[in-house]
């Protein structure tokens, strides 16, 4: 079965980002996609260090679950990233994770080239569209195809649950799901 890998990248299991990549699983699923979500809530990621050690090894040297990740991407057609905005931008975590995993990608068989996908942002008020922007180049660069929705891929919301008052936000990622899910059909 085809496979879509939903990376929630918040620290809080059952925050706003999970409720977000939550309703993207079930989009992906009703669908008749797989969708497996990988949550950053219990994990401690760390920068790339530029060793290369993961050229021609096709994993990283870091131990701290990127690597468990890459396999999960490895088996998949598809990726969703979605991370909350903190002052103005991706968290860190997950623009780390997302940069060891282009170099592992990059350095070995390009894995990540043709997989259908793209980032959203969650926040209270600001910062969605640099947050967008810069998870944005990682799909770019890797020869990922990005499908589009009905606006960018942006949600707003600071305690758990008040993503759903933004039904544009809402809708936006629902449209967003249902087309990486149908292109992936498409593609393959």
């Amino acid at each position: 079965m085809q496979k879509v890998v939903l990376l929630c990248g918040s620290p809080r299991p059952e925050g706003n980002t999970a409720q977000i990549i939550g309703e993207c699983a079930r989009i992906i699923r009703d669908s008749g996609l797989e969708a497996e979500v990988i949550s950053f809530a219990d994990k401690q990621i760390q920068s790339c260090i530029a060793c290369y050690k993961c050229k021609g090894t096709g994993s990283c040297v870091l131990d701290d679950g990127v690597n468990e990740m890459i396999d999960s991407i490895r088996s998949a057609q598809g990726l969703i990233v979605a991370s909350p905005v903190y002052f103005g931008t991706a968290r860190g975590d997950v623009m780390s994770a997302l940069q060891r995993i282009g170099m592992v990608s990059r350095s070995n068989d390009g894995f990540l080239a043709g997989l259908v996908g793209g980032p959203i942002a969650i926040a209270r008020r600001g910062g969605h569209t640099a947050t967008i922007q810069e998870m944005l180049m990682f799909y770019l660069i890797n020869e990922m195809i990005v499908p589009g929705s009905t606006y960018w891929n942006i949600v707003f919301g600071l305690a758990p649950g008040e993503v759903w008052k933004d039904d544009e936000g809402i809708a936006t990622i629902r449209i967003f799901a249902g087309n990486v899910a149908d292109l992936i059909r498409k593609l393959n």
